[in-house]
């Protein structure tokens, strides 16, 4: 969710939610105190006119009490002359905040309310005289404002007597206090609930994930990268966290590269400079024995000369490999592609190689399974640098005394595919997948006694890939190796 619809969101439940349940809550507080207040008070269905208008609600509280008043009035006016009955009406209408005053002609004769009350004494209107109102209530304004009801009866000595009910007015009820307190406190509940939800929901969508950004970044301005950023919100920030991750996973694998490309070029830099060193050291001590008259014959000569030659050229060779390897890091290898008849370039090559191999008691046999028009699209120097490193491979390790190289040219559909096959050493089941790795080397012994940089294999990858080739190995322990790679037939 996007973060400008996460605050239009908290804006209107931040406003509508705490209304409605506060307007919810409200009416069920109200209800239940109303109820009580029906059943305590003896109030014939108190609403919410009475919350607004104090009078009316105080005038209903002393409603039954007046009623059954003025019947007794006028069925037992006598009874209005008992102090008995004045002090238990009195009591009655102290619970309804309520007091009692009985006047017989000019004098009260009793007054509930206590001292203090004389002024009122003569605002209290006289018998029979009723102001219009309900149920002959008389509002008495000033400093201190009463509600009275008058019942007027005789008494029993033929005189006018007025029964008052006088409530103070400007009170409010405890149920209506109770009311308000709770009403404003589950507003306060229903607000504070809102904030913390809504605050929550921010926090865990908004400010979590800057925390988990910031320190993302600080880990990878310290060169941390061994972390995982991840993140559940879905919004820009959420985003942002995953693009980071994104790039922190390139980073590292960035840093993984440089690191193994430091390292690989340190392995390259010792082995060609142990590669170097053995050919140096022979042609150094063969210069030396021109030098002091050893080679005193022409035999002798002849044969110094030539190994320093052969020297010279695996010098060449490893320079050449060095600098092969140093264009497929940068992907600057120089290819020329052109239209190769795939037959007639192995023979060739074959022709070549072939007098070599033989003076190394190696026999090398070719075999062609196609069609001899079959025609690849192909860069022919880096072709045969292909040939070379594999068959020098398989030369470095043959181990019998009659060594054998069969080249064979097999049609796979739309492509053709080519097997080196020798009967060499072999290499084991655990190391074939990684033999076209660079620096990899079944047997690290071998690299003094044999050899090599180290990355012909890989080298030769790198090409027939290029070529929109692939190239795997089979091999058997003790029986030897093939090597097959395939190139895709060029059609018109």
């Amino acid at each position: 969710m996007k973060i400008r619809t996460q605050l239009i969101i908290s804006f209107i439940v931040i406003i509508i939610v705490p209304v409605c349940l506060s307007l919810a809550s409200g009416y069920g507080l109200s209800k239940y105190q109303f109820k009580l207040m029906e059943k305590y008070y003896e109030i014939d269905e108190p609403g919410y006119d009475s919350l607004s208008d104090s009078t009316q609600l105080l005038d209903k509280l002393t409603q039954k009490l007046y009623k059954d008043t003025a019947r007794i009035a006028q069925t037992e006016p006598e009874m209005l002359e008992r102090l008995e009955f004045q002090e238990n009406l009195n009591q009655q209408l102290e619970k309804k905040y309520s007091f009692l005053i009985v006047r017989k002609g000019e004098e009260i004769v009793y007054n509930g309310g206590g001292t203090g009350l004389e002024e009122l004494d003569n605002k209290l209107p006289d018998f029979g005289d009723y102001d219009v109102g309900s149920e002959n209530c008389v509002f008495i304004s000033g400093e201190n404002p009463y509600l009275i009801k008058q019942i007027d009866f005789w008494t029993t000595d033929v005189k006018q007597g007025s029964v008052f009910i006088v409530t103070k007015l400007g009170q409010v009820l405890p149920e209506i206090e109770r009311l308000v307190r709770e009403i404003m406190l589950a507003t306060l509940l229903i607000l504070g609930t809102t904030g913390i939800i809504l605050v929550g929901w921010i926090y865990q969508s908004i400010v979590k994930p800057l925390n988990q950004l910031h320190e993302a970044m600080h880990n990878i301005s310290e060169g941390n990268l061994d972390f995982t950023l991840e993140t559940t919100s879905h919004n820009e920030i959420g985003d942002l966290c995953n693009d980071f991750e994104i790039m922190r996973k390139r980073l590292k694998e960035t840093a993984e590269e440089k690191l193994q490309y430091d390292k690989d070029n340190k392995e390259l830099i010792s082995n060609i400079s142990h590669d170097l060193k053995t050919p140096i050291t022979a042609i150094k001590g063969y210069v030396e024995g021109i030098m002091d008259g050893v080679a005193d014959t022409p035999e002798k000569l002849n044969k110094y000369i030539c190994t320093i030659y052969n020297k010279a050229n695996d010098m060449s060779h490893l320079i050449e490999e060095l600098t092969f390897y140093s264009k497929i890091d940068t992907n600057r290898i120089p290819y020329t592609f052109n239209k190769i008849n795939i037959d007639q370039y192995f023979r060739d090559c074959v022709e070549e190689m072939k007098l070599d191999l033989e003076e190394k008691n190696i026999e090398m046999t070719y075999f062609n399974y196609t069609d001899e028009d079959i025609i690849i699209i192909a860069d022919a120097e880096q072709l045969k640098k292909v040939v070379n490193n594999i068959i020098g491979n398989s030369v470095k390790y043959l181990d019998k005394k009659k060594g054998i190289i069969n080249i064979r040219i097999k049609d796979a559909g739309d492509f053709v595919q080519v097997e080196i096959e020798d009967n060499g050493k072999g290499i084991a089941i655990k190391d074939l997948p990684y033999i076209f790795d660079r620096f990899y080397r079944t047997d690290a012994s071998r690299n003094s006694s044999q050899g090599g940089s180290g990355i012909g294999l890989s080298i030769v990858k790198k090409i027939i890939e290029d070529h929109g080739g692939r190239i795997w190995a089979t091999s058997k322990e003790a029986t030897g190796t093939v090597m097959c790679f395939v190139f895709r037939k060029y059609k018109e």
